[in-house]
């Protein structure tokens, strides 16, 4: 199987025999000739001042695959003189971080110093992430962490406190078409594709550098007269599937977009993210729940049938199955987009609940309290108890909150939709309440 770490001291190809992949073979040799990352290696970012001052700090990389995290890894120790050491959480278990303390300790001796670089850094338990702490405080190691989740959730406080966490970004298209050119050079040929198509082959990366050279050593190599258009480079080639982790950072971005496209009355944007997600193989039963817990909290009382729509959204889907259940979904999430919104009754909620745990056991007042028994009677509960429908207008105006506590407002309708006639009653019956002195 080969050896679990990769210690090569700089960031060329090596001594490498045999034909090399083009992502291999277009390896910056230099900082300056990494594509993208701007905000990470630029004079006045980050990585960019520490280099300048000589003071390179731990680091934490954090982004999605084929952005340039090893790259950027490597070239860093050859920018220190730093002896570079590479390994992955998945195949790096205790024992095997041992030798690699060790070895690193035996360096730091000899005055030499090593940069680590930890791909998938998540991977590790918290007990396997403490055991950098220490090498990393007395300078045995300058750890370079690499990660495609959120560090914030995944990495140990304690970790995270003695490293910077640094964020690489999906290349943008104008970042992949430099790579085409860069690798149109060293393939000494020009794709075989008209513009549309070559635009295509770009969106087909996803973002993804490695997957970007990937897809063009597989159009270089293939024999074709003239140029191919989107339609023929689409049949020969497989769309690559957009990133989507189900339980990772892309799960709670898309999940987020969406529901804020609905609360922003955006329909074609949160159709847009619902399509996203279902592509990316979510749950559609989670996206019902999700959508109806829309409609409780941002549309409420505003629309009462809102709710409505979702839960018969969600019946339907559970009784058609997929593709045809989803179209239900896909109307609701329409339906909500155009509701009008409010979150007064979510507000009021709230507030209330906060008062409830502040005020503790405060009782009812007594007068609306049942009196089954002849003491409760004795002691008051129930006197003087004013039965609404006894009043001309089915409203009686007495307190109803504990007697020492002053009547707080915690529902407070806005002026869209169905609430603004819930304000209308509601002024009418502070206004009795008050001409009543309730």
């Amino acid at each position: 199987m080969g050896d679990l770490f990769d210690t090569v001291p700089d960031a060329g190809g090596g001594g490498a025999k045999g034909p090399r992949p083009l992502a291999d073979r277009l390896r910056p040799q230099s900082l300056d000739e990494v594509i993208g990352q701007d905000q990470v290696l630029g004079p006045e970012a980050p990585l960019g001042v520490m280099l300048s001052s000589g003071a390179l700090s731990s680091i934490v990389f954090w982004g999605p695959p084929g952005v340039g995290k090893t790259t950027i890894a490597r070239l860093l120790a050859r920018e220190t003189d730093l002896h570079f050491v590479q390994i992955s959480a998945i195949f790096t278990g205790v024992a095997d971080l041992k030798k690699v303390f060790e070895a690193a300790r035996h360096r730091h001796a000899n005055g030499q110093g090593t940069l680590l670089f930890v791909d998938e850094i998540h991977r590790f338990n918290k007990a396997q992430q403490d055991g950098f702490l220490p090498h990393m405080e007395d300078g045995t190691i300058l750890l370079v962490g690499a990660t495609t989740e959120n560090p914030s959730f995944e990495l140990n406080a304690a970790l995270l406190s003695r490293a910077q966490v640094l964020v690489l970004k999906r290349l943008e298209l104008s970042d992949l078409e430099l790579l085409a050119q860069r690798a149109e050079r060293e393939l000494d040929k020009a794709l075989p594709l008209d513009g549309p198509a070559r635009e295509a082959l770009l969106e087909m990366a996803d973002g993804d550098g490695r997957a970007l050279l990937n897809l063009i050593e597989q159009v270089a190599a293939w024999k074709v007269d003239g140029k191919l258009n989107t339609d023929q480079l689409t049949t020969r080639l497989m769309r690559r599937a957009a990133k989507y982790d189900k339980s990772g950072d892309e799960h709670y971005n898309l999940i987020s977009a969406l529901h804020k496209s609905v609360r922003g009355s955006d329909p074609d944007a949160a159709l847009y993210w619902f399509g996203r997600m279902l592509e990316g193989g979510e749950d559609p039963r989670f996206l019902a729940r999700r959508v109806t817990r829309m409609a409780v909290e941002d549309i409420g009382l505003a629309d009462p049938q809102a709710q409505t729509v979702c839960l018969h959204a969600w019946e339907t889907y559970e009784r058609l199955g997929s593709p045809e259940g989803e179209l239900a979904l896909a109307q609701a999430v329409i339906y909500l987009a155009l509701a009008p919104k409010s979150n007064a009754g979510y507000v009021a909620y709230k507030a209330a609940r906060a008062q409830a745990k502040k005020s503790g056991s405060a009782p009812p007042p007594k007068h609306i309290l049942n009196a089954p028994t002849r003491l409760m009677k004795d002691e008051g509960y129930g006197a003087g108890y004013a039965y609404d429908h006894d009043a001309e207008d089915g409203f009686s105006g007495q307190n109803y909150f504990p007697e020492d506590m002053k009547r707080p407002v915690f529902y407070q309708p806005v002026e869209r939709g169905f609430e603004r006639e819930l304000k209308k009653r509601l002024d009418w019956f502070v206004n009795l309440r008050a001409k009543r002195g309730g």
